[in-house]
């Protein structure tokens, strides 16, 4: 797909990617319709969450990992972009404060071959400087003008919930992972198309 995003002159010379979680719900009825009503039994449940990596000016997905939420988001950070990098060889990666901590710079600058990464300090960590060498810089350093393009993802999701809606079809938790893959690559074949 990436490579047809290419051949129509799609992708930027030097691509940006942006990475974020969002959660959908696994039925049509609305949190806040169910909290408004009392239904008990339903406000402690569930939804499936995608975290995706997405090229911040195309707003084609180049990763998609789906669990289960509330959770954390960083441990997925990994898988999604080692999924990213198969697709796309990105520049600057943004990425916001959930996803701090000095193994995932690592990953994309020593291994991904990812040469600038934005990701903001976790103001909940008690430490003022840190010790480490990418989050350091990330203090000493921080391109504000750049991590504004974070956006972007937010937008993505946005979109896709608004075209495909937010609520999932399927039941199983299994039958709801390839839902979740399928709005994905639909997603992405509209914007292909669109384009072409």
């Amino acid at each position: 797909m990436f490579e047809q995003a290419n051949d129509i002159g799609l992708l930027d010379e030097h691509p940006q990617a942006a990475v974020d979680a969002t959660g959908l719900e696994s039925r049509h009825t609305s949190r806040y319709y169910v909290r408004r009503k009392g239904y008990k039994r339903f406000l402690r449940y569930h939804w499936p969450k995608v975290t995706a990596v997405c090229d911040t000016k195309t707003h084609l997905f180049a990763a998609c990992i789906v669990t289960r939420g509330p959770s954390n988001d960083s441990p997925q950070f990994t898988p999604a972009m080692i999924q990213a990098s198969r697709f796309v060889q990105f520049d600057q990666l943004l990425a916001d404060a959930a996803y701090d901590g000095e193994h995932n710079h690592q990953l994309c600058r020593e291994e991904l071959g990812i040469a600038q990464t934005m990701i903001p300090l976790n103001k909940r960590r008690s430490r003022k400087w840190p010790k480490s060498k990418y989050r350091r810089q990330m203090k000493k350093q921080f391109d504000k003008e750049l991590y504004n393009q974070r956006w972007q993802i937010e937008s993505v999701f946005s979109r896709n919930k608004r075209l495909l809606g937010s609520a999932l079809r399927a039941r199983t938790e299994q039958s709801r992972q390839r839902e979740c893959f399928l709005r994905i690559l639909t997603h992405n074949l509209m914007i292909i198309r669109r384009a072409a």
